[in-house]
């Protein structure tokens, strides 16, 4: 396939000048030349010479005389040919791909980076595909198929940056998946309890304290490798740099339970003894729905399964 191709393409829709033509393959995502004025005047100088265009010289009134070229018959001939051609397979070469390969070197939290970089530029590469499906020349919609078939042509690239974004997002699951030894992260001493019909992960220790960002991805993990979103942590599970609400541990900590929907039950016996701002922060939060701090395993199992 070639420039050529496309440019017969849209001389079937409509003649137009070599302007005309780098206009539309600049803002348009599904004919993916670059459109550079040498790529477009040596095909239209090619397809003229070959009788599959021809050309018409138009002078205008205070503004530079133009060539307005036209798809000939032999033109539509050939044009109908390539559309009856053999598909071609579409291309997916993707140098991430590259870059994840030799990840393993990394440690997790630089493997998170890399892995966010993509997801934000894959974000950014949909919102502007969006934007210009918005900004387009208007499409040929000359038969009720046609106007289908470019909306068509339109979803196929969306779509394709929204499988790419579910992939990165089964990616991470996946490595958040991992035995805790596999990436160096503190295994947690825990049981999974069957209460009410209902299923929750009670933690009693980890060999590293939490105490970070990172540390809390291993508790939605546990979540997803014993598939319920209901917790209940001990005390001695999260780092003495959670209570003390100046280090900001425990909003952070806690943003991510909420951004994952883990109702999570944390036993401290002694919370209304710790500093001020935290039981400030208990109190608060046991008006909500998502994380409760109790003194007793029992009240904290009768709100978790409740």
């Amino acid at each position: 396939m070639s420039i050529k191709h496309a440019i017969l393409g849209l001389l079937s829709w409509k003649p137009a000048t070599g302007y005309d033509l780098k206009k539309h393959f600049e803002g348009s995502p599904e004919m993916h030349w670059s459109g550079n004025n040498n790529q477009i005047y040596k095909a239209l100088v090619q397809l003229s010479d070959e009788g599959l265009v021809t050309n018409e010289t138009q002078h205008q009134d205070g503004a530079p005389t133009k060539k307005l070229y036209s798809l000939t018959e032999t033109g539509l001939q050939e044009l109908r040919q390539f559309v009856l051609t053999r598909p071609e397979l579409p291309e997916f070469r993707k140098p991430f791909l590259v870059q994840l390969a030799w990840a393993d070197q990394l440690s997790d939290e630089d493997l998170s980076d890399l892995i966010t970089r993509y997801e934000d530029e894959l974000e950014m590469g949909l919102r502007m595909l969006q934007e210009s499906h918005k900004r387009n020349p208007p499409a040929p919609q000359r038969t009720t198929r046609e106007k289908l078939l470019w909306k068509m042509m339109q979803d196929s690239l969306i779509t394709s940056y929204h499988s790419e974004l579910d992939w990165v997002m089964r990616l991470r699951k996946e490595l958040d998946l991992l035995p805790s030894s596999a990436k160096g992260k503190p295994n947690m001493n825990h049981q999974v309890i069957h209460h009410n019909n209902k299923t929750y992960i009670e933690v009693f220790s980890a060999s590293a304290p939490l105490k970070s960002e990172q540390d809390t991805l291993d508790l939605v993990a546990l979540s997803w490798q014993e598939q319920t979103p209901l917790l209940m942590l001990h005390e001695q599970v999260l780092s003495e740099e959670f209570f003390q609400l100046r280090t900001g541990v425990a909003g952070a900590m806690l943003q991510k339970i909420t951004n994952y929907h883990l109702k999570t039950a944390l036993i401290v016996p002694d919370w209304q003894q710790k500093q001020l701002r935290f039981r400030e922060m208990a109190a608060e939060s046991n008006q909500g729905q998502v994380f409760r701090v109790f003194e007793n395993r029992e009240d904290a199992e009768s709100w978790l399964v409740g």
